[in-house]
Parts: C-alpha cells; sequence; structure tokens
C-alpha cells in the first residue's frame, strides 16, 4: 500500500479532530490558520480540506471558511438507512464471493477491536470497526457497492463513532461481529443478514438517543 501524501496525512488529523469532536458541528476551519497550527503549506491543506468535503464532513462555502458538517437527525437516518441496506447486500454477497483470504481479513480486524476495547483505545476501536464493514463491502466483489458504502460510511464516520464509543454497547457490538464473522466463515447468509441488520437497528437507536439529549 502507497504511503499516505501530505494531504491525506492532515485529512486523517481533521478527520479525527472531527471525529472527537475537537472541531465541533457548525464550526469553522480557516485554511490559513489552520495551516499554520499544523505546520504545513497552504497547498497540502487545501486538498485535505477538499478531501474531506468530498467525504461529507466539511461543507465548502463561496467567500467563507469551510464548515464542520452538522447534520439533522432525519439526514443521519437517510444515511443509516441506506447503509444499512448496503451492509445486508454486501454480507450476503461476502457470503457467495469472498476469498478465505477476505474472511481471515475480516476476522482480524475484529480481532484487533476486541485487543482496542480491552485496552480503552476508543479511537483505534473505531477505526477497526469501521475497517471491518468496508472489508464486507470489498469482499462482496461488487465495485459499485463497495463504492458506495464508502461514500456513505465517510459521512457517517463522526454519528458512528458516537455510537460505538458508549461502553455499555460495546459488549454488544463485539458479539455481533463475532456472530457476523462466524456466518461469514459459515458461508450462512441469513445469520450475517440477521445480525447486520440488528447492528445497524441499534446504531440507529444509540444515534436516536444522542440527539435526544443535544437538544436537551
Amino acid at each position: 500500500m502507497p504511503s499516505p501524501t501530505l494531504a491525506e496525512q492532515i485529512a486523517t488529523r481533521l478527520r479525527h479532530a472531527i471525529v472527537l469532536g475537537e472541531l465541533a458541528p457548525g464550526s469553522s476551519i480557516g485554511e490559513r490558520e489552520t495551516a499554520q497550527e499544523m505546520g504545513v503549506s497552504r497547498t497540502p491543506m487545501r486538498e485535505a480540506i477538499r478531501i474531506l468535503a468530498n467525504e461529507g464532513l466539511l461543507i465548502l462555502r463561496p467567500s467563507h471558511s469551510p464548515m464542520v458538517a452538522d447534520p439533522t437527525l432525519k439526514q443521519v437516518e437517510d444515511d443509516l438507512a441506506l447503509i444499512g441496506a448496503l451492509e445486508v447486500l454486501s454480507g450476503e454477497l461476502a457470503c457467495q464471493n469472498a476469498s478465505s483470504h477476505d474472511i481471515a481479513h475480516i476476522r482480524s480486524l475484529h480481532e484487533q477491536m476486541v485487543t482496542h476495547a480491552e485496552s480503552g483505545d476508543m479511537l483505534r476501536f473505531f477505526e477497526a470497526d469501521m475497517a471491518f464493514h468496508r472489508a464486507i463491502a470489498q469482499a462482496s466483489e461488487n465495485a459499485r457497492l463497495d463504492d458506495l458504502h464508502g461514500q456513505l460510511l465517510a459521512r457517517l464516520w463522526r454519528v458512528r463513532y458516537l455510537s460505538a464509543c458508549q461502553a455499555w454497547d460495546q459488549k454488544r457490538v463485539l458479539a455481533q461481529h463475532a456472530l457476523i464473522v462466524a456466518g461469514l466463515e459459515a458461508r450462512n447468509a441469513d445469520l450475517v443478514r440477521h445480525e447486520t441488520g440488528s447492528h445497524i437497528q441499534h446504531i440507529q437507536r444509540n444515534i436516536q438517543g444522542h440527539f435526544r439529549r443535544e437538544t436537551h
């Protein structure tokens, strides 16, 4: 895998800041000031901002600084409905098309999640979680599905992080992921479909709870 460009490295740092809430929804990101803070030139900063705008995490505004996206609950629920359908379908297709190497990689990502949960490293736990779902989409061997899934998942990083980091929910997440892996290994599409659908439903409930708390 090629090393990330400077712009990609900057985008990763900004993405983490957004996910962790260090850059709050609705806040502005001054291109010049942020570049100075990071010790980089404005050219890679500008490209990093474009990367995050394409992912839906930043909103570009004419004559104004980019703004951290602040989606409504309805927008989030619409995206979750779409990605939930894609993840169910990708799991079913992966049962048919995934290679043994693909499934071993998916299992290794689940094991990384277990390790990070035990150490309390929530950012790495979350990144392994997202990589787990991306790996299943890639194992579907459907390029269009994989592309759409990647686009939607990027938009949902912040809200899925909020769901994944609820400590009381980690055991359920890991248990469901373990069953999804078992289903893939057994080529049991019914099990994968059921556990993936249940997983998305729990994420939806967690996000609804977050929005209710934010409005009180």
